[in-house]
């Protein structure tokens, strides 16, 4: 039988061990679950313990012959592999990793330290779910990349071949994550498992904030699982995936033990679909001190948030006041127009122990006022703007679309098609208007971080004073947001986050400092093509002399970089 993408299975192992028959069925806004486990073999709240995802250490260190900046190099094997992710022992689901876990392996640098992260497509050739081929690009999500490494979604890498990304990590310090951006086919290979953190360090971050095993990373996500234990996938007719099962760092509904000091946590919302509204069981307020694009003019305190799918938000939490023995539960609101169940209002909790605390860490007790208060996102002004631009965000003949415009015609176009054309350096304002109904929106814009201006017409948020690069956009709201184009010239996407909207088909994409027609020398599809491995059994490493990641402000003149394969989804063996 012919399996749609509304109403399907992931069954099976993506490719590596056989496909199943049993289809998830699409579930009211009342639904009570979506797995079709035996209830005996369901997770539930608060029975596994929470762990964090490995950091990838460089395989290799060399120098930039370019300025003299350190240069990491990493490697990352994308491959299918089986996950203890239910209770019963032996029952495993099968995923899509970076390094065949979920999420992948954390990198962690310092600002200035350049790195080139190599992406080995090791997948099986085509998706037992529906066939298609396992080709994928890799978005590191809120680093200002040079186009051909910005994983554009039309620049796949097929299974057995490779691609190194050069990453220039200018920026200050943010967290940023990295996840399958492949085109039409990111959310079920993301789901799947292709999403990991990666964090930017800078000295003011640094000696602020809670470092080391103090600062936690979360990456929360949900699922449903088939009768064997595989994912199930429903995207009720595109509209998104809302599963009964939430997991952090791949565990369903972990505990953490904490001791008696503030901690830090990086909050990844890795949700296909679902957005969260997260808050403490003791109506505690929580403390926000970074967004998208790294730490907040001033510290925010709020008891709940919106959070959308791909925003990240940096939360201090201080558990001083509880008692040993105390559990306290990070709960979910939820928010209009998600799908909820039984368990999808908790999402983690934590248990207080008695652990003596290192009082002479001077963050164990630190909650700062100011964590950056000249960010230069934060600063820019509307009257610094020289040109407002209007989208509106809707659905037609069953796509998603941006100013009515879908990825289609972009690709159509043969890649020249944008939705706006700037100039480096420019300031303006765009604004998005959803009118698409009973949907938000979670819009994503590469390249640059913005400031929110306004929401409705009213202020923003004020969790949501912070540089930003996800901006939720709610059933019927209209937001303003403040932005500089650059450093680099040539064309970046524009499109929702959620990822089933993605996919179908809302994406669109700007060109910065190139006329239409001009020679780009940076173009996605041609510049870094990716390379042809073989059977994957070694990863070569890059000799030290290995073409450096460019500086931020490269010349228009500046020579694309050659490579042998073709790229842009045509790679052949050679």
């Amino acid at each position: 039988m012919t399996l749609s993408r509304r109403n399907v299975l992931l069954a099976g192992g993506l490719g590596v061990l056989g496909a199943g028959s049993f289809m998830v069925p699409t579930r009211s806004v009342d639904a009570k679950s979506a797995s079709r486990l035996d209830e005996s073999e369901m997770p539930r709240p608060f029975r596994t313990a929470f762990v964090q995802a490995p950091v990838l250490q460089p395989h290799a260190r060399t120098t930039d012959p370019a300025d003299g900046a350190p240069v990491h190099h990493y490697v990352v094997t994308e491959r299918a592999a089986a996950a203890q992710i239910l209770p019963r022992a032996g029952l495993t689901t099968p995923i899509l990793g970076y390094n065949g876990i979920f999420p992948g392996p954390t990198i962690s640098l310092d600002q200035g330290t350049k790195a080139v992260l190599r992406v080995r497509n090791q997948l099986p050739p085509t998706h037992a779910l529906d066939g298609h081929v396992l080709s994928t690009s890799t978005h590191l999500h809120g680093s200002a990349s040079l186009p051909q490494y910005d994983g554009y979604a039309n620049d796949v890498t097929n299974p057995g071949f490779y691609k190194d990304y050069h990453y220039p990590n200018f920026q200050s310090a943010r967290t940023l994550w990295y996840h399958d951006h492949g085109v039409h086919h990111t959310a079920l290979n993301a789901y799947s498992g292709l999403a990991a953190q990666y964090h930017l360090h800078d000295p003011l971050e640094r000696g602020l904030l809670p470092q080391g095993r103090y600062d936690v990373a979360l990456t929360i996500s949900d699922a449903m699982f088939a009768e064997d234990g595989s994912l199930g996938y429903d995207d009720n007719s595109h509209s998104g995936l809302w599963g009964d099962v939430m997991l952090v760092n791949g565990r369903p509904w972990p505990v953490m033990k904490v001791q008696k000091r503030v901690y830090r946590f990086r909050v990844l919302n890795a949700c296909i679909s679902r957005s969260l509204r997260p808050t403490l069981s003791t109506g505690d307020p929580i403390a926000v001190v970074g967004t998208d694009g790294g730490l907040v003019p001033g510290t925010q305190f709020v008891n709940n948030y919106r959070h959308a799918g791909a925003e990240r938000y940096e939360l201090l939490i201080d558990f001083r006041k509880y008692r040993t023995g105390q559990r306290i539960e990070l709960r979910n609101l939820s928010n209009d127009n998600n799908v909820d169940y039984d368990y999808t209002h908790q999402i983690m909790a934590f248990d207080v122990v008695d652990e003596p605390v290192d009082t002479s860490d001077p963050t164990w007790n630190r909650i700062p006022a100011q964590p950056a208060p000249g960010n230069e996102v934060m600063a820019l002004t509307a009257a610094q703007s020289t040109r407002t631009r209007h989208f509106e965000l809707d659905r037609t003949n069953g796509l998603w679309t941006i100013n009515g415009a879908i990825w289609q015609d972009v690709v159509a176009s043969g890649y020249q098609k944008v939705a706006a054309q700037v100039d480096v350096d420019a300031v303006e304002i765009w604004e998005f208007e959803n009118g698409s109904g009973g949907w938000f929106h979670p819009l994503h814009i590469h390249l640059v971080d913005f400031q929110i201006l306004s929401r409705n017409g009213g202020s923003p948020f004020n969790y949501e004073r912070g540089p930003k690069d996800v901006v939720y956009v709610g059933e019927g709201e209209t937001v303003r947001l403040l932005m500089k184009f650059g450093p680099h010239r040539g064309r970046y996407m524009i499109h929702c986050h959620n990822l089933s909207h993605e996919d179908h088909d809302m994406m669109v994409q700007f060109r910065v400092g190139l006329a239409e027609g001009e020679p780009d020398p940076w173009d996605p599809m041609t510049a870094a093509p990716p390379q042809w491995e073989g059977d994957g059994s070694s990863a070569p490493s890059p000799s030290p002399t290995a073409s450096p990641t460019p500086s931020p402000s490269p010349s228009p003149t500046a020579s694309p970089s050659k490579g042998k394969g073709s790229g842009g989804g045509q790679q052949k063996p050679r």
